[in-house]
């Protein structure tokens, strides 16, 4: 499920934006009174808050987490007394300083049927929670979930799947106002014109579809993928470095020139302009900075991968 799956990685839920969630957290706290109501995601090993009332967001290993035993089952779970129960009573949010006592969860499941997180209750006094607790609060997952999936559709590039411009760019600046280091890739299929004019526009979409799974096949869980526009694409590499980021680049390239597309009969060839982030990188001067990199990709003969050079972005 692709657009569920960008909400696997902290930096791609960002994106989604938190006020309805929120909002949802909030009311939910008000309506049962507890100290805290969080909606928490999941990715392999980690668990964070993308919305909380009456905690500061956070977040921590997904096995010390209580919502790590909600999401691996279809039901609400409740925990009337944590320190009453084995799985529980050792955790470092039932002994430490939050001394948590009482627990109701409920998992956030995508429209296609996997739990990616789960909107939670928590109270600092044993409380027994009613099934009419538990039903009320599946009531408001559903609202989560709807909302979040308004948000991600919205993200969606219609053809392909992947990020729209606006999207992609928006996560170009949340990278740009982080200290973490990273690599934007702008790619182009090669010749793709020739494909439009020789085998229709209907065809070239297709092309356009398969290249873009091909592609987002590679891609890292963090990484963001999408459309810029035409048949060019952008890629933003977390952590990379020059290194890093053309190892990635190439194996994308390489895998991409070595599929027969059906509808043509042939492969489809990429050229890729790399740039790393540097200290001077504002959105422009980075987006150019790759651009040049491709366009030079471009004229040494296609189906090639170029490291973008720091003063680039001043020609």
């Amino acid at each position: 499920t692709g657009r569920w799956k960008r909400l696997r990685s902290r930096a791609s839920a960002e994106q989604c934006g938190v006020q309805t969630p929120l909002t949802i957290v909030g009311l939910v706290r008000d309506i049962f009174q507890v100290d805290q109501a969080a909606v928490n995601l999941i990715d392999r090993n980690r668990l964070w808050m993308m919305a909380a009332a009456g905690a500061p967001r956070a977040e921590c290993r997904r096995d010390d987490a209580f919502c790590n035993h909600t999401i691996r089952s279809t039901s609400p779970l409740a925990i009337p007394n944590m320190l009453e129960d084995d799985r529980f009573r050792d955790s470092p949010f039932v002994r430490g300083d939050a001394h948590m006592r009482a627990y109701l969860g409920v998992p956030l499941t995508s429209p296609e049927g996997y739990n990616v997180g789960a909107l939670c209750l928590l109270h600092t006094a044993p409380r027994p929670f009613t099934t009419t607790d538990a039903d009320i609060l599946v009531r408001f997952s559903e609202l989560v979930v709807s909302q979040l999936e308004m948000r991600l559709i919205a993200q969606q590039d219609e053809l392909t799947g992947t990020l729209t411009r606006r999207a992609f760019l928006q996560r170009l600046d949340g990278a740009l106002t982080s200290r973490e280091p990273f690599a934007l890739v702008v790619l182009d299929l090669d010749l793709f014109k020739a494909i439009n004019d020789g085998f229709g526009h209907p065809v070239g979409d297709i092309v356009l579809k398969s290249t873009a799974q091909m592609i987002g096949g590679q891609v890292r869980s963090g990484d963001a993928f999408g459309r810029l526009g035409g048949e060019e694409f952008g890629l933003l590499l977390a952590g990379a470095d020059s290194r890093d980021a053309m190892a990635l680049a190439d194996r994308i390239r390489a895998h991409v020139g070595a599929q027969v597309i059906a509808e043509t009969g042939r492969p489809v060839t990429l050229s890729l302009g790399v740039a790393v982030r540097t200290a001077a990188d504002d959105r422009i001067s980075m987006l150019r900075r790759a651009d040049l990199a491709l366009y030079e990709a471009k004229h040494d003969g296609r189906n090639r991968t170029v490291l973008a050079r720091a003063g680039d972005a001043a020609c």
